[in-house]
């Protein structure tokens, strides 16, 4: 089958890569010109584990190619993916769908055949109906029907989430979109993925649903976090004690800075914007959503609060470990360390940073933070230290060496990767998150 995907950003590029490695013919497409040379030329726009491999391999193999030209990739495709952003609207919040509705109008007037049309962005409900109003109102004489099919993919782990998935939630309103979908999806099918056929409308919920029930989750356990440091429980076993419950499950139960990247907080702000719309409000996330942003710059405060306080801490220098919202992505979009560096900034303290993948993205999002080329680089001279992202290069930092370049020996760990007892024999003071 000849597949259509049209974005080659993150969504779009690891899912056509996959659609491709399942055997199917899959034409990447995109309006940038550099970004389809690059890809092209075998160089990645992302860094996300094993995609460059996998790009690579299909691309060989013949399955996969890359264009700027709409028309001529669509020609002839069965399903015609939208995997284009939508990020949230300068003003109001409100997910921007520009970029969905001009990909409709242009897909409708070169449709050549009888194809599905899939939205893979996050879009809000009824997005469907409109994508379908679209392509009617484009006087197309060919057979279309418009499915939603929401993503779960976690970046830094892509690849593994969409060839293995927890589900696959396909929202089609008749027999030709199911049927289209079931023939995408058949590699999966046949290795017994759960896949759910619902309304598009239904579709379009779950996906907002659950990133908005996982950033309650991680919301909650930061609360919790908070609760322990004031009576001194150890959030680590908590997180294990209710995790264990099957009702509530281990996941998302690691507590830290906030959450951050693409998808928690634009779809937060997307769905609570589309229950405002309608009169129903939704309480809880509203106030996951001002929790999440107040508890970023609160974490700066907790660094200059292991500075000594405000006064002491004015002049000193923090080196920053990891930059990226999490480990194995260079994703800088809502990442904690760019609210945490400006707290320190406005608290008169300078910031070197190291970051394994994020640091070229990073750099125009926190210009006053010095950037440089290994953790040691940042860590020499430091007043303190500050573990940001989990990266595994900073879970076995040699301490000795840590010691001896640091003006002081200031840890806080905002990801819990070390032992309080050992950070304490080897001459640390060592601050961590929910933990006594």
């Amino acid at each position: 089958m000849k597949i259509a995907m049209v974005g080659s950003g993150y969504v779009g590029l690891v899912s056509g890569a996959c659609f491709a490695d399942f055997g199917h013919d899959v034409v990447c497409i995109d309006k940038d010109q550099s970004k389809i040379d690059r890809l092209n030329d075998g160089v990645m726009p992302i860094y996300e584990p094993g995609l460059g491999a996998l790009v690579g391999g299909n691309v060989k193999a013949g399955r996969l190619s890359f264009t700027t030209d709409l028309a001529e990739g669509i020609r002839g495709a069965s399903a015609i993916f939208i995997a284009v952003g939508t990020p949230s609207r300068r003003g109001d919040g409100h997910a921007d769908l520009s970029f969905v509705h001009t990909v409709a109008r242009e897909i409708g007037e070169h449709l050549s055949n009888d194809a599905v049309v899939v939205t893979k962005s996050t879009v809000p409900v009824g997005t469907g109906d409109e994508v379908e109003r679209i392509l009617a109102d484009s006087g197309t004489q060919h057979r279309f029907a418009v499915v939603s099919n929401p993503e779960f993919l976690r970046e830094g782990a892509a690849i593994g989430d969409f060839k293995r998935p927890d589900r696959i939630v396909i929202g089609a309103e008749d027999e030709f979109g199911r049927q289209i979908m079931q023939q995408v999806y058949r590699p999966l099918f046949l290795n017994e993925s759960p896949i759910l056929f619902t309304s598009r409308r239904s579709a379009e919920i779950i996906k907002y649903a659950a990133n908005a029930f996982l950033a309650t989750k991680i919301t909650f356990i930061n609360e919790i976090a908070d609760l322990c440091e004031k009576v001194g429980g150890d959030v680590q076993d908590v997180a294990r004690g209710i995790g264990l419950d099957g009702r509530i499950g281990k996941k998302f139960l690691h507590a830290g800075p906030g959450y951050g990247g693409s998808c928690f907080p634009k779809d937060t702000l997307a769905l609570l914007k589309t229950a405002e719309d309608h009169e129903s409000p939704l309480r809880i996330v509203e106030a996951v959503s001002k929790v999440n942003d107040s508890r970023k710059r609160a974490m700066g405060r907790k660094v200059v609060e292991a500075l000594g306080g405000s006064d002491a801490a004015r002049g000193k220098r923090v080196a920053m470990l990891g930059l990226t919202f999490k480990p194995n992505t260079d994703d800088m979009r809502d990442s904690p360390a760019i609210a945490i560096a400006q707290t320190l900034d406005d608290a008169g303290i300078s910031v070197s940073a190291f970051d394994p993948e994020g640091m070229e993205l990073a750099r125009p999002l926190m210009p006053k933070v010095d950037m440089v080329g290994d953790p040691y680089a940042a860590i020499e001279g430091a007043d303190a230290i500050v573990i940001v992202t989990e990266w595994d290069a900073f879970r076995a930092l040699d301490l000795d060496r840590v010691k001896a370049l640091a003006k002081a020996p200031v840890l806080v760990d905002l990801r819990n990767i070390y032992k309080a007892h050992e950070m304490r024999s080897a001459g640390f003071a060592y601050t961590s998150i929910g933990r006594p």
